[in-house]
């Protein structure tokens, strides 16, 4: 058995069952064990930042690593913005990315280059393979990184040579069972705090929250009379009908710090204190109030479920609080604008969807909407790098292949990533994607705005227009091999995504939103 085998094998026995890939020379006997390992998946992806952004949609989901095969440091660098959201989320992946042989190194061919300085900033574990006998090993304690609490990003960079020498061994390695942290004395003092002082008392929660996650912090605020909020952009969120909710943190500081003003202590689950997402003139970093206190409940682990419930057992809060369902409101017809959309999409989504939102400015009607929805869960860009939204969605439909997908995209970002939709035919994918054409870089717009620039001359125009020409998207997915069709009102918008819920038909199909 050569390496590249004994490397699949041992993910395989712990349970990996997916590897994204877009390979190249350095990887071929990893392609060939793919062969051998027929447990794991292997899907193709026509760029790496589809890769990256499949492997962080597939782990917020599943819940546990897929692995990436990539080609050499360029290959590696494609795929570095959607690990950079892949770590802000806490996703589980396991990156193996091929080298020249050990020996070629010093030739210093053409696409030779410093791999490890490109994965350590988005590497929570980095190592360099040196032979075939050790690849297993190195394996096991990736994936068993991978796995830890919180989970991350593990990177392997892997010689050609220890993918294509035998190995003295032929079975795979164990994986180390990390150890989940303490969080004992962390609960008991928030909620001693919360007990004591309820006067100025904030909850802020994040990270991965399932509505058993939002039932606990309900009756943790039902309890103690604290104010809640989300971060911005959680990693994942159930929400819908019968399910609590929270305001997320604004995104603009102006408007966050006034929703923060009067608080004292915050206790946050799954979450950082809140800082600005950019530095303004005259502005601020940190949005908290100057002398509020931070206290940890469980830190930013992923998953913030279990210390939510602790800390409401530790207060003898209620078991659980119901949430009023709110009625559905009727969508009349007429153009599709941001809050408009959002009552569409609340409208006509199936039980159980898994919704992607990079929708950017088109997508406040989402969170309006939300809590009138059949129950799903959203998925967030969490790191601010755009091009998530259309790999994540792949990812994500192919961790839950019995939901439904539905991928809310803005035409500007949905650029970077256009490849996805290959993917998502290929791999005939359950996925319905809105894209939300409005031919400009919107936020850039509000950010220009903000600087002072109220009147923007041609040049700078030109930078946040997305016209001449239109990017028609009809045609750039059925070039892809994806149904699609245009929708110009609510009522276009409503009548599409109800005939393709009725139908319930298999493989990909996306809905051009023209936005006003």
């Amino acid at each position: 058995m050569n390496g590249a085998t004994l490397a699949l094998k041992t993910a395989a026995a712990a349970g990996v069952e997916i590897c994204f890939a877009n390979p190249g020379t350095t990887e071929m006997e990893f392609v060939s064990a793919l062969d051998e390992t027929t447990e794991i998946r292997s899907v193709l992806c026509l760029f790496e930042g589809v890769v990256t952004g499949a492997a962080d949609g597939y782990g917020r989901i599943a819940e546990k690593p897929a692995l990436t095969l990539m080609h050499l440091g360029p290959g590696f660098a494609n795929g570095i913005a959607n690990l950079h959201n892949a770590r802000r989320a806490n996703s589980p992946i396991v990156n193996l990315i091929g080298d020249h042989a050990s020996w070629h190194l010093e030739a210093d061919a053409p696409l030779t280059s410093d791999i490890d300085s490109l994965a350590a900033p988005v590497s929570a574990f980095l190592h360099r393979v040196e032979s075939a006998n050790t690849i297993g090993p190195a394996m096991a304690k990736a994936i068993a990184a991978a796995n830890g609490s919180p989970q991350k990003i593990a990177t392997l960079i892997l010689p050609q040579e220890a993918a294509w020498e035998t190995t003295n061994s032929e079975e795979p390695s164990p994986v180390p069972i990390a150890e989940a942290p303490d969080t004992a004395t962390s609960i008991e003092d928030a909620a001693r705090r919360l007990h004591d002082h309820k006067e100025g008392m904030g909850l802020l929660i994040g990270g991965t929250l399932s509505a058993a996650s939002l039932h606990a912090a309900a009756s943790i605020a039902e309890k103690t009379g604290c104010r809640i909020w989300m971060e911005t952009f959680p990693s994942r969120v159930a929400q819908g009908r019968g399910l609590p909710a929270f305001e997320a943190i604004p995104y603009f500081p102006e408007q966050a710090t006034e929703a923060l003003s009067g608080i004292s202590t915050m206790v946050t689950a799954g979450a950082s204190a809140p800082v600005a997402f950019f530095g303004y003139p005259g502005g601020q970093s940190y949005l908290l109030p100057e002398n509020c206190e931070v206290l940890s409940a469980c830190g930013t682990a992923r998953n913030p479920e279990i210390g939510l419930q602790e800390l409401a057992r530790a207060l003898k809060a209620p078991a659980k609080t119901p949430a009023r369902i709110e009625p559905m409101t009727a969508v009349p017809d007429g153009p599709i604008d941001a809050v408009s959309l959002g009552a569409v999409i609340a409208s006509q989504q199936p039980e159980n969807a898994i919704l992607v939102n990079e929708a950017a400015t088109s997508g406040m009607g989402l969170a309006i909407h939300a809590r009138q929805a059949p129950q799903h869960d959203m998925i967030h860009l969490t790191g601010g790098a755009i091009g998530q939204g259309l790999p994540s969605a792949v990812g994500a439909a192919l961790a839950a292949p019995e939901r439904p997908v539905l991928a809310i995209q803005a035409d500007g970002s949905g650029m970077y990533t256009l490849q996805s939709l290959w993917t998502m035919a290929r791999e005939n994918l359950n996925v319905t994607v809105v894209l939300c054409a409005n031919r400009a870089y919107r936020i850039l717009q509000f950010e220009l705005a903000r600087s002072g620039n109220q009147t923007p001359g041609p040049a700078a125009q030109g930078l946040m227009d997305l016209s001449r020409p239109d990017l028609d998207w009809v045609m750039l997915a059925k070039g892809m091999g994806v149904p699609a069709a245009t929708a110009r009102t609510t009522g276009e918008l409503s009548q599409l995504l109800r005939e393709r819920y009725q139908e319930q038909s298999d493989g990909p199909f996306l809905i051009e939103a023209l936005i006003a």
